[in-house]
């Protein structure tokens, strides 16, 4: 039994190396996870979507998925504050052995005294989302040529999921700035799992467009679980006012919350922009190719900034401690990690993407071509080092980027809203990349 053992220690040993070597520890281990599902998930999904839907319903599809983007108009990155200022206020608290929150009593008074805020504003801000962004889809949809997609009460529903999806997001921040990264990341792979099993049955079934509407009500179910009984003795103090001191909204959020609030709405030119403008130029077809390409580009790159976004509450905690050396050397790590990442399996995607072209894949019609991929591609990885640095600076509960990143927007918006209805996908990325 001893050789066994010794080379059960050794095996361990290694593994352990491996995940230190690779920065990987139990959050960035189900943030992967997540991005690991979601890949060969969406290939699926991709996959069925092209078998089952026309070319025109796939472009509602994912056109449905642009347009309820524009919650950021209205959250107003405000998830991005909580988690930074959630950070700052954990470091003299922790986790009870029964989930109830334990520590400093002012600094758990100021917590309440945010949640408390944070409950009226995404109520009225939920509400807005669903009136406005309801009626511009509808205007949106039904301002272009005359269709036989039934598409009305499907947008209706998904926009109420999504709305009530909206109320749950300041309360996962809350739980990701209080370091609960991994126990949050493993729920959002069972929330990824549960709503892409209800997507394959609803396509396969003939439910079309009726598939958003699922995905958006089985996130919806997770959140529920996750928030109400999962972490429920976290939010209880939160039902009442706060005995202790509070968070001064005035001085202490909105400072940071109008700067990455205008970089969260400038923010929705640089990624969601291209299907709608498509769908409005070049019609359903294309904006579906646009769509389902995208989707697979933007979950590369969600799972290759794992690396950093996982560490926000350490950064914001290192901060805290104004232990710079310790945090500087974490984020130069988790970056270049994030950025290969991100080279790696963008090339591996790319590469997929030429195989089925040149093989005469049915699938290939309902995608981009290559090189229109390649140019989208290289614009994400050029992207990606200040998305980087943007979570950096974050964690100091500091936004001075605001001015850049809405000038970088805009132009981005305009030059790809010119490019796209000119020249079409292949000029929106060219727009993209420039």
């Amino acid at each position: 039994m001893r050789p066994t053992n010794e080379t059960s220690e050794q095996n361990d040993s290694v593994s352990i190396r491996l995940r230190r070597s690779f920065g990987i520890d139990r959050a960035v281990f189900y943030a992967l996870l997540l991005r690991g599902w979601q890949l060969p998930a969406g290939l699926l999904s991709a996959i069925l979507i092209s078998h089952f839907f026309t070319s025109e319903v796939q472009g509602y599809y994912y056109t449905f998925a642009s347009l309820t983007a524009m919650q950021s108009f209205f959250e107003l990155n405000m998830f991005l504050v909580v988690i930074n200022i959630c950070s700052h206020e954990w470091a003299h608290l922790r986790l009870g052995a029964h989930g109830a929150i334990e520590g400093n009593t002012d600094t758990l008074s100021r917590l309440v005294s945010l949640a408390r805020h944070l409950g009226v504003w995404i109520g009225f801000a939920a509400m807005l989302f669903a009136v406005v962004v309801g009626f511009i889809g509808y205007v949106f949809f039904t301002g272009n040529e005359p269709t036989e997609v039934s598409w009305q009460l499907p947008w209706i529903l998904t926009v109420v999921g999504h709305a009530l999806l909206l109320c749950c997001l300041p309360l996962n921040a809350m739980l990701e700035g209080c370091n609960q990264v991994a126990t949050l990341y493993r729920f959002r792979v069972i929330q990824a799992v549960v709503a892409n099993l209800v997507v394959w049955v609803l396509v396969a079934l003939g439910g079309n467009l009726w598939a958003a509407v699922g995905v958006a009500f089985a996130r919806l179910a997770v959140e529920i679980y996750l928030l109400a009984v999962k972490y429920r003795h976290f939010f209880l103090p939160m039902r009442s006012p706060p005995q202790g001191a509070t968070i001064s909204w005035r001085y202490e959020v909105w400072p940071m919350q109008w700067r990455l609030g205008m970089s969260g709405v400038f923010g929705y030119f640089i990624f969601f922009l291209f299907t709608p403008v498509l769908f409005k130029y070049h019609g359903a077809e294309v904006a579906g190719q646009m769509g389902m390409t995208f989707v697979i580009l933007t979950a590369l790159q969600a799972a290759a900034l794992s690396w950093v976004q996982t560490k926000t509450p350490q950064f914001g905690m290192l901060v805290a401690a104004r232990d710079y050396r310790e945090l500087d050397s974490l984020f130069f790590q988790m970056t270049w990690r994030s950025v290969f990442a991100l080279i790696l399996g963008g090339s591996c995607a790319l590469m997929l993407i030429i195989l089925l072209n040149k093989f005469g894949f049915h699938m290939a019609e309902r995608l981009l071509d290559p090189l229109t991929t390649a140019l989208f591609l290289l614009a994400f990885v050029l992207y990606q080092i200040p998305a980087c640095q943007a979570i950096y600076v974050r964690a100091h509960k500091r936004e001075p980027l605001v001015v850049a990143n809405m000038i970088f927007a805009l132009t981005v918006g305009l030059t790809v809203w010119w490019s796209g209805a000119v020249y079409g996908a292949r000029g929106a990325a060219w727009g993209f990349l420039g």
